[in-house]
């Protein structure tokens, strides 16, 4: 497969979605646009970004970051892989506040990369979004949802949909103004006519999502 690009144009995602859907132009044209993300040009670590993603799970932000940073100082390293990860037993690191199933997670992760199972960022930029997603929800605490945000945000691919999101569903739910949130498959189909662009088309969904809710708030307070 040939090397893959990290991000797209987005003025061209911009028009492009425009063109083909209306009801989402409309959305789009009314919020802010949504520039490239810097991260896409910036070199990351899928090791430690998926060491650190699993850690951040069900937590506050400050709660997860309290408890990297005690990780980091344990293995003297803010570096997490199977040699670093090596360095703690795992009493000690669950004493740095890491669940038992994180903990396991963990020790999968590091099995899974010392094989040679986790590709690197050189590999990655010549596999499809498919196969990346194949070759890393097989690790523990790793699902699809959080690889599809690898794609989009660390990757720059322009064309992945989060069907299983909540905010996207909800997103899509305020554009067609229906009753009911679209199931994922319904998600999916609908989908179809924003591709290849459809990483863009979450990115407002998300935005739309909020919007939705912020007017439904200000509706309430004026009737209270």
């Amino acid at each position: 497969m040939p090397r893959q690009a990290r991000g797209f144009d987005t003025g061209e995602a911009f028009a492009h979605l425009c063109k083909r859907d209306r009801k989402l132009g409309a959305w789009m044209r009314r919020l802010e646009p949504i520039a490239a993300n810097p991260q896409w040009r910036k070199p990351f670590d899928p090791v430690d970004a998926l060491a650190r993603a699993i850690l951040y799970q069900q937590l506050s932000g400050k709660a997860a970051a309290t408890i990297v940073g005690r990780v980091e100082a344990a293995i003297a390293s803010d570096r997490l892989h199977c040699d670093t990860l090596a360095r703690i037993d795992d009493a000690a690191l669950r004493g740095c506040g890491v669940s038992g199933n994180k903990l396991l997670a963990l020790r999968d992760l590091a099995r899974r990369e010392e094989a040679g199972e986790i590709p690197s960022l050189r590999r990655m930029a010549t596999m499809s979004d498919g196969d990346i997603v194949a070759a890393l929800v097989p690790v523990r605490g790793i699902g699809r949802w959080t690889v599809e945000m690898m794609l989009m945000f660390r990757l720059g691919r322009p064309d992945v949909l989060p069907i299983d999101d909540l905010g996207i569903r909800k997103g899509a739910q305020a554009v067609d103004k229906l009753a009911a949130m679209p199931t994922p498959k319904e998600l999916a189909a609908r989908g179809e006519r924003w591709g290849p662009y459809r990483s863009y088309a979450s990115f407002y969904l998300w935005r739309i999502a909020d919007a939705a809710s912020a007017g439904k708030q200000a509706v309430k307070r004026s009737q209270d």
